[in-house]
């Protein structure tokens, strides 16, 4: 029998803009958008005066299993996507064993069809020798790519090996990109950094923009879909608006929200690769995703404990949680007036959709997977290390008050996060992809 849930009188953000309408599920779908008064449902929620969008996909992602599981597992990063509003994750392959042949990829669906109370899809790494494997990949977003940054085996910065792979692969590309070469003579001539600001002087603005111009020309010259994960600076956006078509480009919160002057406050919490920039970058990343030469938020979630982050520079890791606090940033962004809630849904659920092609996933549609957020545009709470699901338990935000919150969370249908709790019971499904 058939499973059937009524949301009514939400202000639903449809792909033609907000509308005040019924939203009718059956089992994983949606079915109606709406639909008759006289329909019935198992399941009736009242939703005055919330907003109903579809729910978050975030592209870029490390859960850190298999290897570093103290740090994250599939189950945890999951259940603070579910509590933040996200119903779909696409996981990085820089874990241990590195996502780079088959049996590697089959692993992480496996465990995160056991694990995961989200939707899950998991990218493949290049590694400069494993471009057969790459050519063929099929259950899969697409291929990663680190050039520059230094994560052993996925750092591919030979060009000849970048030619091979934007050349011969058809999978679409993303890639980290900080120039190498930039980053080891800035950190020679700082004697390695000494502080935490130096880490935004060793992985400069420089050193960004030349990777992202270098990658950009190998996608432009082999015609290959590319996407730019983290902007981090004001150049490359002004570079990145007179790009191709098949290259998008995505933010991440922390470098629309965070900037130098953060490093005494928060020290290692905001260290970060690409680094924490400037206000003025800041200003030019919200600037290019209302003009569009950004489509993308991401989180870039990487989570350390307080233990491994509480090291002085440069022995702490970069990288931090922010999964299931991105949405509320980006609601409490639109109450401050930088951007609206359409933007969001664009932003966080429609181009990740798009940029990946995800199959029925990114908007509020009659069959459509009924992955769905409420969230209370009102809501005022601030966030606290101790409320965190994530497992390093700390947030870079702890103690700022944000308006705006996700209340309830459904994935294919089901809901996963209501009432403030999380059920673990629920397992998402993998992605699948329109190819």
């Amino acid at each position: 029998m058939a499973n059937r849930t009524l949301i009514r009188n939400a202000d639903v953000v449809l792909p033609t803009g907000t509308e005040r309408v019924n939203v009718l599920i059956e089992d994983q779908r949606i079915i109606g958008i709406d639909p008759p008064a006289s329909v019935t449902a198992d399941d009736v929620i009242d939703a005055t005066g919330l907003h109903l969008l579809p729910g978050v996909i975030d592209d870029q992602v490390h859960f850190r299993e298999p290897g570093l599981e103290h740090k994250e597992d599939l189950h945890t990063g999951s259940v603070a996507c579910a509590k933040g509003g996200v119903t779909t994750f696409l996981e990085m392959p820089n874990t241990n064993p590195t996502t780079t042949t088959p049996e590697a990829l089959a692993d992480k669906l496996n465990r995160a069809a056991e694990k995961s109370v989200v939707n899950y899809g998991f990218y493949v790494g290049a590694t400069g020798e494993n471009t057969e494997f790459l050519k063929q990949a099929t259950r899969t977003p697409g291929i990663k790519i680190f050039i520059g940054s230094s994560t052993g085996p996925l750092l591919v910065d030979e060009q000849e090996a970048l030619e091979q792979i934007f050349g011969e692969t058809t999978l679409p590309i993303c890639a980290h990109c900080e120039d190498e070469t930039t980053v080891r003579a800035n950190r020679e001539r700082l004697d390695g950094g000494k502080t935490f600001r130096d880490h935004s002087k060793i992985r400069d603005h420089e050193a960004a923009l030349i990777a992202t111009k270098r990658a950009v020309d190998l996608s432009t010259r082999h015609k290959h879909p590319f996407h730019v994960l983290h902007v981090s600076t004001a150049q490359e956006v002004d570079f990145l608006a007179n790009r191709p078509e098949w290259v998008t480009a995505e933010a991440c919160p922390h470098h629309l929200l965070f900037n130098l002057d953060d490093y005494d406050r928060l020290g290692s919490k905001v260290l970060m690769n690409p680094s924490i920039k400037t206000t003025a970058d800041n200003k030019r990343l919200w600037e290019g995703l209302r003009e569009g030469i950004i489509e993308v938020i991401a989180t870039d979630h990487a989570p350390h404990t307080l233990e491994e982050k509480d090291q002085p520079y440069p022995q702490a890791p970069s990288g931090l949680p922010a999964i299931e606090n991105s949405l509320a940033l980006m609601l409490d962004a639109a109450h401050r007036g930088e951007c609206t809630l359409e933007q969001i849904v664009a932003w966080m659920s429609a181009a990740p959709a798009k940029v990946w092609n995800i199959a029925n996933k990114g908007a509020i549609k009659e069959g459509f997977d009924a992955d769905l957020v409420l969230v209370d545009l009102h809501k005022k709470e601030t966030v606290r290390d101790e409320d965190q699901l994530t497992k390093t338990g700390w947030s870079p935000w702890n103690g700022v008050e944000l308006t705006g919150w996700p209340v309830r969370t459904w994935v294919m249908g089901q809901t996963v996060f209501a009432d403030g709790k999380v059920d673990r019971s629920i397992r998402g499904k993998e992605a699948t992809y329109n190819r």
